[in-house]
């Protein structure tokens, strides 16, 4: 039941006419030796997290240790309200959650590196919004995490999800690719679909730098959480329109890889070029905490 790449995956779905996340899950208990209850106890640990997360600090915001980011999330749920609001509801609710679980990140509180703190905001903001706003059960998130999981390991596997090798397009890029793969499939969709999503996702967002702010995971990483958001809603959106990117995801994922190899090392999260680098980010780098 072991998958190397996309392709794989696809051929062991189409096989028994089964879900990516089902897939995962028999992966698991085949190469972990564990059970299924084991897996979906450790995943309901992880769910749990991500929704304290996700909401903790919109009762109470936390101001960032480096002071350059805290309040966000909740900014942009009460926004809501406002005639001129440009996002739904959902879309809303899943930027606000980004946000907010970069805040807790940032203060040093517990999250899920989804697949890395930095781009930790965009699985759990997309997936739970969504959950909560179409009334989704417990189970039917896991089942998303679990298809997300099959696609992070694949992009660690054969690509990269570090900033430090591949630039934020390994990071935001990756978790929004996580992300855009299970709403696809949280919303009835093909197991292709869900690639086609995930490779669209990567797609828009390649070439996308690393430049903390001061070396830190605050800015501009959180708002790229909610523009990872975003670009998950959109092509998962497509793809559910029977829109399919053009190129496989297991190629889409080389590519990736091979533009953040290709990219100079300031762009790769050593706050030496970018956003990092402007004279303004200078100075509040100098008041960080």
């Amino acid at each position: 039941m072991d998958f190397k790449n996309g392709k794989e995956l696809l051929a062991l779905c189409a096989a028994d006419e089964k879900k990516i996340s089902k897939v995962m899950v028999e992966r698991e208990i085949f190469l972990g030796g564990v059970t299924e209850t084991d897996i979906y106890q450790r995943m309901k640990r992880a769910l749990a997290i991500m929704t304290d997360s996700v909401h903790a600090p919109l009762k109470k915001p936390v101001k960032s240790m480096g002071g350059l980011i805290g309040g966000e999330g909740k900014k942009v749920l009460e926004y809501q309200g406002n005639a001129r609001a440009l996002c739904g509801p959902v879309m809303t609710k899943a930027i606000s959650y980004a946000l907010s679980v970069l805040e807790v990140n940032g203060s040093m509180g517990l999250i899920v590196a989804a697949p890395t703190a930095g781009s930790s905001g965009v699985v759990p903001g997309s997936l739970i919004a969504i959950a909560e706003e179409f009334d989704m059960s417990e189970e039917v998130l896991i089942e998303a995490l679990l298809n997300a999981s099959a696609v992070g390991y694949i992009l660690t596997r054969n690509a990269s999800v570090s900033g430090a090798e591949a630039g934020c397009q390994a990071e935001v890029g990756a978790a929004s690719a996580m992300a855009a793969s299970a709403i696809v499939e949280m919303l009835g969709g093909s197991p292709e679909a869900s690639l086609s999503a995930a490779s669209m996702a990567l797609s828009n967002l390649l070439g996308l730098v690393c430049d903390p702010i001061g070396g830190l995971v605050e800015a501009p990483c959180q708002s790229r959480n909610a523009a990872g958001v975003a670009n998950a809603f959109t092509a998962a959106q497509l793809a559910l329109s029977g829109i399919y990117h053009h190129i496989p995801f297991d190629e889409m994922a080389q590519a990736m890889y091979d533009v953040g190899t290709a990219l100079p090392f300031e762009l790769r999260e050593t706050a030496l070029g970018g956003n990092a680098a402007a004279p303004t980010a200078c100075t509040l780098c100098k008041k960080c905490k």
